[in-house]
């Protein structure tokens, strides 16, 4: 069902314009975005430059594709010479230092050498094995501790050689930014996505709640696992099926442990996490794939987290969920 507003033409005759769910689409931050709105068509193409705007600013400060970004400078930057950044930026570095603390490293957004040595950032994808010394040497370039935060002079320096990856986290920013710049705008139903990490609010229209489906990992066939339905709250999938190259009959997953230097190679196939605000959501799916099943599971019991993993059993996929995600979704075993 539509509802309709009134409005007047130019010959002063009244019309209708339905508000009911329009869809703002494009490119951005290297990867596709989508908004879902309840409004007026003509609403909704009045925010596009704004939604645009918002996710420019952010793959300009924090891209490490961009020579001239708040990171790439950072990384190119000498130890301790301060980096003058935006706050936008402060608030992300500092975040995610706090969720590589809580995690135990297993998310640290000092990976970005291993990421480029392995094919998988900006240097163009080389599909081998890095050589073992190459590999060492990358290695003790990692380590989150050596990143110096000063939030009232807006700094960002580093104690000994570091390089900043925010690719998992800066999206899930960046989504929470358009929904704040949409709730600011006066609207309250509605879907962010941003390369596949999603925010919402409210229901569509007759009160039906927004539905996103969790895909079976399978890089092959591709199916629907699971359909959520949500009116509030984020959700952030990481996974191994959507970026790897495979050698010699073994795959290597983008996702970096930083503890080994390797790509994870244990059976969990995906990890779904719901949570109120997409840049925790997209920062402790990275997390929880470096963990593995059982360490991500006793976490997130331990945390009060709602999480879905997906693991490989043989030839085929088998499921578990924390209790706060049976409780919000109910429990469906596979």
């Amino acid at each position: 069902m539509s509802v309709c507003l009134t409005a007047f033409s130019l010959t002063g005759c009244s019309i209708s314009e339905p508000v009911e769910v329009q869809t703002l689409f494009g490119y951005a931050m290297g990867t596709s975005y989508s908004v879902k709105l309840v409004s007026t068509l003509s609403e909704s193409r009045s925010l596009q430059m704004g939604v645009e705007g918002v996710l420019a600013d952010i793959n300009g400060r924090m891209s490490t594709y961009l020579p001239r970004s708040e990171l790439s400078v950072f990384s190119a930057a000498a130890v301790n010479s301060p980096v003058s950044v935006d706050d936008k930026t402060i608030h992300v570095v500092e975040w995610a230092l706090q969720i590589a603390a809580l995690t135990d490293g297993y998310f640290d957004p000092t990976v970005a050498p291993l990421v480029d040595l392995w094919g998988f950032g900006p240097t163009a994808r080389q599909s081998l094995v890095p050589d073992l010394i190459e590999l060492e040497t990358l290695q003790a370039q990692v380590g989150y501790g050596a990143v110096v935060v000063d939030t009232e002079a807006e700094t960002l320096s580093k104690t000994a050689p570091r390089a900043l990856d925010l690719s998992a986290i800066a999206k899930g920013y960046a989504v929470d930014l358009v929904a704040d710049y949409l709730a600011q705008k006066g609207f309250s139903n509605y879907l962010v996505e941003v390369g596949g990490e999603m925010r919402f609010s409210g229901t569509k229209p007759d009160q039906v709640a927004w539905r996103i489906a969790i895909e079976n990992p399978d890089s092959m066939n591709r199916s629907v696992f699971r359909i959520l339905e949500m009116s509030s709250g984020a959700v952030a999938t990481s996974g191994d099926y959507r970026n790897f190259f495979e050698l010699d009959g073994m795959r290597y997953s983008h996702t970096i442990n930083p503890k080994t230097g390797y790509p994870v190679v244990h059976d969990l196939a995906s990890v779904t996490v719901v949570m109120a605000l997409c840049i925790d959501a997209d920062a402790y799916a990275t997390a929880f794939m470096a963990m593995g099943k059982e360490l991500t599971l006793k976490f997130a019991e331990e945390n009060n987290l709602a999480v879905l993993l997906i693991y490989k059993d043989g030839e085929s996929f088998r499921s578990l969920q924390s209790s706060q995600f049976t409780a919000k979704f109910g429990q469906v075993d596979i």
